[in-house]
Formats: C-alpha cells, sequence, structure tokens
C-alpha cells in the first residue's frame, strides 16, 4: 500500500525525497521480477556482466587513462545500436567531432546512437525526455555537475549528488546507465567510496599500455558472478574479443628455461592457465631487491620465507623478480605453488617440464593446502596439452580425472618441488 507525502528536499543538496511512502509486505508477497537481459553482441562482455545487459543496471567501468574504457564502450554502444536499441552517449571530456572520428575509425558509426557533449546533469535529463534512450554512457562522472551544487566538477559532492540522480534515472525509468570513472595512482576509483557501493555492477578495465590485451574483471555484480573476466586485445581497429585466454597467456612460452612455471588460475566460472616467470639472481647490496608484477608482492616474499625457513634456501642475498606473463593479475591463493616452484627453478637454476602445471596453496608451515574447483582447472590443462599436474593430496578425492593425464598429490612444499625439479 502507498501513501502521499509531501516532498521534503535533503538539506545542502538538491536531492527531493520520493512523494510516495511504501508499506512493508512480506518477502513471500513481493512479486518476481522478469529482467531479460540484451546482447551486447560482445561475448566477453556478456560474461562479465553476467550474461547480458540487464534493463535499469546502473554499470561503473573504470581504468588507468588510455587504456580503451571509452572504445569499449563506443563499440558495445554500438552492437546495442545494431540491435534495435536506442543509445545516448554523453561525454565530458570530448567533443561531438572527436566521437565521431573514434566511432568512424572502429566502424562504429550508427544513426540510433546519439552523442552530446555535455556536462551539466539538469542538461542530460531534458537529452533524456527528448531522445529517449534504453542505454546511457557517461564519459565521465568526474565531469558532470549538478548546477545546485555550489563545488567544483569532480568534488566529492559533486560526484556523490550527480551519481545518486543517475542511479534514479535508471531505476525510475529502466534505463541501462552506465559510468566512466577515473582511478588513482593507486589504482581505486577516484571520488568517494560510496560510488561503488551505489552502483549494481563495479569493472575494472585492467592491462599494461605498452602490451595489446587488456582484461575487463567484474568486482561486483547484483546480476552475476564477481570477479568474472573479458579478456580484449587492442588492435588497430579497437578491441577484439580473446576465445580462448589460455592459448594467448602462454604463446611464446621458452622451453627449458629455469625459472618458469604455469598455473590454472579461477577468474569467476572460468579457468585460465598463464605462465609464472622468476629471477633470483645474487645482488652486493645489503637489502635484496624483492619485486612482482601480477601478484601481491607480499605474498611473494611470504612465501620466499617460507622456502628458507622450511626448506633450507639461502635467499638472504638474493634479488627477486617475479612476473605474470600477459599483464594478467592474479589474486587467489591457488598460484603459490607455482610462484615458489619457478623462484626454485630460478635459484636452483633447473628448468621444469613444459608439460607440467602447478596448482596449490602454501601455508608457512610448508604444507601445500587444498584448493576450489580442481576438476575445471585439470580439465582446462588438459585440453591445452599439458600432461600431468602437481596439486594439493586433498584434492585427489571425489572426481575422476581426464584419460591421459597424470595426476601427483602432494602434501608438503619439499615434496613438490621435488617431483618438480628431480631434488
Amino acid at each position: 500500500m502507498i501513501e502521499e507525502r509531501e516532498p521534503v528536499r535533503i538539506p545542502g543538496t538538491a536531492v527531493k525525497l520520493n512523494q510516495k511512502r511504501e508499506k512493508a509486505v512480506p518477502i513471500t508477497r513481493v512479486e518476481k521480477l522478469d529482467q531479460p537481459r540484451s546482447d551486447t553482441g560482445m561475448r566477453e562482455l556478456n560474461r562479465v556482466l553476467g550474461g547480458g545487459l540487464v534493463p535499469g543496471s546502473f554499470i561503473l567501468v573504470g581504468g588507468d587513462p588510455g587504456i580503451g574504457k571509452s572504445t569499449l564502450l563506443l563499440q558495445a554502444t554500438h552492437q546495442l545500436a545494431k540491435r534495435g536499441m536506442p543509445v545516448l552517449y554523453v561525454s565530458g571530456e570530448e567533443s561531438a567531432e572527436q566521437i565521431r572520428l573514434r566511432a568512424e575509425r572502429l566502424g562504429a558509426l550508427d544513426d540510433r546512437v546519439m552523442v552530446a557533449s555535455e556536462t551539466d546533469l539538469t542538461a542530460i535529463e531534458s537529452l533524456l525526455e527528448e531522445t529517449r534512450p534504453k542505454l546511457v554512457v557517461i564519459d565521465s562522472i568526474q565531469t558532470m555537475f549538478h548546477p545546485e551544487v555550489t563545488s567544483a566538477p569532480g568534488s566529492v559532492s559533486q560526484v556523490r549528488e550527480c551519481t545518486g540522480q543517475l542511479m534514479r534515472w535508471a531505476k525510475e525509468k529502466g534505463i541501462a546507465i552506465i559510468i566512466v570513472g577515473h582511478v588513482t595512482k593507486a589504482g581505486a576509483i577516484a571520488g568517494p567510496r560510496m560510488l561503488e557501493h551505489m552502483v549494481d555492477s563495479v569493472l575494472y578495465f585492467e592491462g599494461e599500455r605498452h602490451h595489446t590485451y587488456r582484461v575487463l574483471r567484474a568486482v561486483k555484480n547484483r546480476f552475476g558472478s564477481t570477479n568474472e573476466i573479458g579478456v580484449f586485445e587492442m588492435k588497430e581497429t579497437g578491441l577484439s574479443e580473446v576465445g580462448n585466454p589460455s592459448e594467448m597467456f602462454l604463446s611464446g612460452r621458452p622451453v627449458g628455461v629455469p625459472g618458469t612455471a604455469v598455473t590454472a588460475s579461477m577468474e569467476g566460472t572460468r579457468p585460465v592457465l598463464v605462465e609464472l616467470q622468476a629471477l633470483v639472481t645474487p645482488t652486493s647490496f645489503a637489502t635484496p631487491k624483492r619485486m612482482a608484477t601480477g601478484v601481491d608482492p607480499h605474498r611473494v616474499t611470504m612465501i620466499m620465507a617460507v622456502l628458507e625457513k622450511r626448506l633450507g634456501f639461502f635467499l638472504q642475498n638474493q634479488d627477486a623478480y617475479l612476473n605474470v606473463v600477459g599483464g594478467v593479475r592474479l589474486d587467489e591463493p591457488a598460484v603459490d605453488l607455482s610462484i615458489a616452484v619457478s623462484l626454485a627453478s630460478s635459484f636452483r637454476d633447473r628448468a621444469t617440464s613444459p608439460h607440467d602445471l602447478f596448482i596449490g596453496e602454501v601455508g608457512l608451515t610448508g604444507e601445500v593446502r587444498a584448493v576450489s574447483r580442481i576438476e575445471q582447472r585439470v580439465a582446462e590443462a588438459f585440453n591445452m596439452g599439458f600432461r600431468r599436474v602437481i596439486f594439493p593430496e586433498k584434492n585427489r578425492r571425489g572426481w575422476t580425472p581426464p584419460q591421459g593425464m597424470e595426476l601427483i598429490g602432494v602434501s608438503a612444499l619439499g615434496e613438490a618441488l621435488e617431483v618438480a625439479l628431480g631434488g
């Protein structure tokens, strides 16, 4: 039941509370909503969104400057427009002419994509009434301002007010809205932390600017799995999808070279094989260097301490460098064993077999602990031509491996190094 009430303005903002007041009802009496998803025309983007674009969803896309956020969204809007969805693309950083030039280069011109160069939120509201879009892209939220808020565009109050207004439009009008957010030097989205709490989905577009590969990662998604990734390759004509990320990340892998190891990391629902490379070399300085790219440096330091304390590796006078090939970032502890093997391989100057895969979490006592989703990881390794997997002994039970795949279960890090490096 709904009651009418007088509108009330929140002090210090342009926000007016809804005139309608809702009554609380039992959860069993709440009607279920059928939310049909729109195909974006990009399989990798559909995967990250949880199957497609949901009407009325509010999505935040962040990433480093020049990484390709605008390119990705312009290609997505073109694909959606081809499927009959009216789109409004609003840029506060580029003119309409600049957007047209980029769309022409990408082959993304379509009459159903309306573009505007605007930063005033009240003017954007008028554009919504005129064009009646089903999808709105705001590039970027830090350039938008509301005239009734006195602070400068990009300030905390402006970002909070503009985001709140856009969220209300998305929910009240059933329009999907995608906003682009700048990031800080630390890699987090700039502005108040509540920005990420207000939206339905937070997507990060990652990758090294000098690499051709980009990873779109969902860190929050009310309509699908979190930590799902989509992989793209940046080409002259824009972003193209990578259907088999494992093959891409392992391309050009050296054979018979010490310091390399391959692991299987779960990225959402998808297992991805990646190569880790380590270089351990003597140093003449009192404090050795510890550098890591693509994994947590503190995790690498911890594993090196385990190698020293539990297995007698003398690494106090060694510089250590570790890199995840391809620019992807690995966050799960299941990659610990491959980190340890690559470091030990470089230190002992012994190469691992090119057909070996290493999966497992390493504890401080040197034990190798069980990981989740072992079946999917091993199946992906088998499909990519690997024939031996060194993994936690406790992961053996309850499933059947592919025919022809040799599984070696280990309980301690020393056992794994014995198998991988022959002592």
